[in-house]
């Protein structure tokens, strides 16, 4: 009577066993297909800013800013639909700059998209209580700005697309006295954050 018991017992246990097992399985299976089909996030390297005008007295006025950078779609299957692309330039939070940079484009999987950019005219001020800590940065050989960029991207995930994310990337970069991008600030990553 207790053998009988005991092998009930034990079938009871297999099953359960194996029951969980194939959950464990199942999971293992799907969790390997998500992280190979989801795509990551495109990475952003600042290549150069300059502000050529950056010595003179009235600070940016009349000035202009340029820059590049690199958009690098790492996904080795999914490609990247960007809808339009603005650019912006900050000072502490003060914005001081607002540029479209690309008309909307389908960036293909382990490809590098340059994005120029150039702000110009009276748009460029910095003004109120930035002002004289512009100048005294300025003075120093330092001023860090912050390029935004900003997207809607969509992804092309094999033969579907996913939903829109709206993307800010944040590149802060340092100019010396001429305007220039400082050596230790060239090809820096950027940060990128979906909102």
């Amino acid at each position: 009577m207790a053998a009988v018991q005991l092998g009930k017992y034990c079938q009871g246990f297999t099953k359960l066993l194996t029951i969980f097992l194939s959950i464990l399985l199942l999971g293992t299976i799907l969790l390997i297909l998500w992280l190979s089909l989801r795509p990551h996030r495109p990475t952003f390297h600042i290549i150069d800013f300059n502000v050529p005008g950056f010595a003179q007295p009235s600070g940016l006025n009349d000035s202009r800013i340029t820059f590049n950078v690199t958009a690098r779609n790492t996904n080795k299957h999914n490609g990247i639909y960007y809808d339009s692309v603005a650019g912006l330039v900050f000072y502490k939070d003060q914005q001081i700059g607002w540029t479209p940079l690309m008309e909307p484009f389908l960036q293909g999987p382990r490809t590098t998209t340059m994005l120029y950019g150039k702000f110009c005219g009276v748009k460029l001020t910095v003004t109120g209580k930035c002002w004289p800590e512009f100048m005294n940065a300025r003075k120093q050989g330092n001023v860090v700005f912050r390029l935004q960029i900003t997207s809607v991207i969509k992804y092309k995930i094999r033969i579907w697309d996913a939903k829109h994310h709206k993307m800010h990337v944040n590149c802060d970069v340092g100019v010396g006295p001429k305007g220039s991008i400082l050596p230790a600030w060239k090809n820096k990553k950027c940060h990128a954050h979906f909102s």
